[in-house]
Formats: structure tokens, sequence, C-alpha cells
């Protein structure tokens, strides 16, 4: 298990414009990540951000309303990427594939708890999904999904429902992520060496999307 950073008085006197709330989550960011809500105590929060418990409850009441607080942040920010690549007028479909790919990927190596954060954290309250992100509007209702039926219309890929193509292209880019202690040690990868692997992928997963689901017809004219 990944060993907590705690932040020092010499840390928090550097981060200047910080008020204290934002000491506090920004410490419960980091703990809830890397042990999820239920292994977390608050009072590890307070040691983290160099408050005593009582100032902690001051500002956020409970356990349960920082984390909501942390959850809804952190799965905005991680939706908020493809909600702009995906109504982005001025790109491709293949080109909105390759921004979204690299821009996870650079994410996932700077933060690499996420995804297990999310995906722990929304099995055990899936609800909490549903409620702060319109997953339904963020597929259908963008420029992405016009152009993928489009691409579908013109027979350059398979006539399927356009979430075996995210869940292929999501899987791809997460995956990696999750199995990273699992790679690193089967492989004797150190981080530099984890870290090429993920940027090589910026360029191969789109590069399989489109083999994976290049319309069977094209696919026997080119060859």
């Amino acid at each position: 298990m990944q060993k907590i950073k705690y932040m020092s008085e010499e840390s928090l006197n550097k981060t200047g414009g910080l008020d204290t709330e934002e000491k506090i989550k920004e410490a419960a960011r980091t703990i809830f990540h890397q042990k999820g809500y239920a292994a977390t105590r608050t009072r590890d929060i307070a040691e983290a951000a160099g408050v005593n418990l009582a100032l902690l409850n001051y500002y956020f009441r409970s356990k349960e309303k920082l984390f909501n607080i942390i959850m809804s942040e952190t799965l905005g920010r991680f939706m908020e990427k493809i909600r702009l690549i995906f109504n982005d007028p001025g790109s491709t479909l293949e080109e909105k594939i390759g921004m979204i790919t690299s821009q996870y990927i650079d994410l996932l190596i700077d933060e690499p708890e996420i995804p297990l954060f999310i995906i722990s954290e929304v099995r055990t309250n899936p609800e909490l999904l549903l409620e702060k992100l319109p997953i339904r509007d963020l597929i259908f209702r963008t420029i992405f999904y016009k152009q993928f039926q489009q691409a579908v219309a013109e027979r350059r890929i398979d006539a399927i429902h356009p979430i075996h193509y995210l869940m292929n292209m999501i899987g791809l880019i997460i995956m990696p992520a999750l199995a990273k202690p699992i790679l690193q040690s089967a492989f004797h990868m150190n981080g530099d060496a984890y870290k090429e692997l993920m940027e090589n992928r910026k360029q191969l997963i789109p590069r399989w999307l489109y083999t994976i689901h290049l319309n069977s017809n094209q696919s026997d004219n080119e060859k």
C-alpha cells in the first residue's frame, strides 16, 4: 500500500494562498484517493492538513460531507475533459479519440489512484455517479455522437452501440493504471519504464480502436 504523504508545516507555508478549508480539502483528496472512504479517519485528514480535529469539523461537519465534496470534484474533473473534447467542433472523431487518450494517460500518470478510487466508491454507491453526472447527455448530446453516427452511416466503422466504442477506449486507457503494481512487479519496471509504456499507448490506443471497429466491408476492400 502506498504510504500517505502528510503535509509538513513548511509545505503548508508554501501554499500561501490556500486558506484552511482548501488545505483540508487537499489533504482529504490525497487520503481518500489512496485509502477510500471506509478506511479514512477524519483524524488522519486533520493531521495531514496540519489542523486540529475541531477545526476540520467546523468547516465540514462530518467525514461523509467532506467525502461527498471530494468525490464530486474528482468525478467532475475526470469527466470534464471528456465533455470538452466531445463538444469540440474543430476536431474529427478520430482526433477526439487521440485527444482523450493523451489527456487521460497524462492524468493517470500524475494521479494513478483516481481510477480505483472512482470504481471502488461507485460500486459502493452507484446512485452517487448517476446523481452527480449526466452520463447520457455526456454521450448522446455531443458533437462526438453526431460524428460517430456519421461514421456509421458512411460505413467507416461498424454499426455498433457507441457504448461499446467508449468501453473499449476507457478500458484500454484505465486498465494499465489499475494493474500498475502487477505490471511493475511482473516485468520488473521502475517508474520511468512504466511511464514510457503509458506514453507509447497514446499512439497505440487510437490505432487499436480504429482496427477493432473498422467496418468489415471497408476492411475487406483494404486487403
